[in-house]
């Protein structure tokens, strides 16, 4: 672990975690409901990615060295890309579980991200929906929350993070597919050791979502059906999407799980590196001697999930 990461401690990260999640269910979903996209540059840039850069030029940290702004090659990139590829139907089965689960008490209510209809709309929400949040929400949760949260080691580090990104989204909706993704993205950043990496991995899930909304958006017309609303289908025809998303779900992990196992530093590094994280481990569990955080640094995060128990109360009552 770089000494620039050892500065920052679990309870400066949960509190500012805290700060910028009350400051995002309020002034950021009131900026969003007046106006999506100005409102989604807000939130983005001041709200997240703000409060981050200052609090660490604050620490007199490295911005390149604490959020392991690290080159990568066009291979990896390449990879990241196809890794996301096929991750994101495993995202999609896993939100398709919590909506079911959720259909059973309550309504399912269409998200509130706007779905580009022209070409103009596509290369502004591209920028906007898409880039701008792989830039922002990495620098927070694999670059600062990842970072400080290796004291407890990088499984752990991985697995909480994660959970973090998925609460961060404050949709019950939106919930286990994001957790899924964190871990992807967390996995990913490990093995380039660059945020780069999972900021490319970020932005290029983003741009799936958004390119499949845009195409349907624009068959909307001819099949008569309105991407603006949800409705269920039926019981039998729930369970051939569900039995089919499965399927898909298993052979992409397949694929996604090769193409993790490949994802190398790609100039040799490859052995230094892992004896480097051996390392790492053995330093992290040695001097600090930690395996869970303490009551005080759990508050912050006990506070973020009773905030988003309120915020989801209406999908929570049966």
């Amino acid at each position: 672990m770089d000494k620039n990461n050892s500065k920052i401690s679990i309870l400066e990260t949960n509190v500012l975690f805290l700060i910028i999640a009350l400051i995002l269910v309020t002034l950021g979903a009131w900026v969003q409901y007046r106006e999506i996209y100005t409102g989604l540059l807000i939130t983005e840039y001041l709200i997240i990615l703000l409060p981050i850069i200052l609090f660490l030029k604050i620490k007199g940290l490295s911005l390149k060295s604490t959020l392991n702004l690290n080159r990568i090659t066009f291979k990896q990139a390449v990879t990241i890309i196809f890794i996301v590829i096929f991750s994101y139907p495993i995202a999609v089965f896993l939100n398709f579980i919590g909506i079911t689960i959720l259909s059973k008490f309550t309504e399912v209510v269409p998200s509130s991200v706007p779905i580009p209809t022209t070409y103009k709309e596509y290369i502004t929400s591209f920028f906007i929906i898409a880039l701008t949040p792989g830039i922002c929400e990495e620098i927070m949760f694999r670059g600062l929350v990842l970072n400080s949260y290796e004291k407890l080691g990088r499984i752990k580090a991985l697995i909480y993070s994660s959970l973090l990104f998925g609460l961060f989204h404050f949709n019950l909706q939106n919930l286990l597919g994001p957790i899924f993704l964190g871990l992807i993205f967390g996995i990913i950043r490990n093995k380039t050791n660059s945020l780069f990496s999972s900021i490319i991995a970020h932005t290029a899930n983003n741009t799936i979502a958004l390119t499949i909304g845009y195409i349907a958006a624009g068959m909307e017309e001819s099949m008569n059906v309105s991407v603006n609303s949800v409705e269920l289908p039926e019981a039998s025809t729930w369970v051939f999407i569900g039995a089919n998303l499965v399927f898909v779900s298993l052979l992409a992990g397949i694929v996604v799980y090769k193409l993790i196992k490949s994802l190398s530093i790609d100039d040799g590094r490859e052995i230094l590196e892992i004896n480097n994280f051996v390392k790492e481990e053995f330093i992290l569990r040695g001097l600090y001697k930690r395996k869970r955080m303490n009551i005080l640094e759990k508050l912050p995060i006990l506070i973020v999930i009773f905030i988003y128990i309120f915020y989801n109360y209406k999908f929570l009552t049966l």
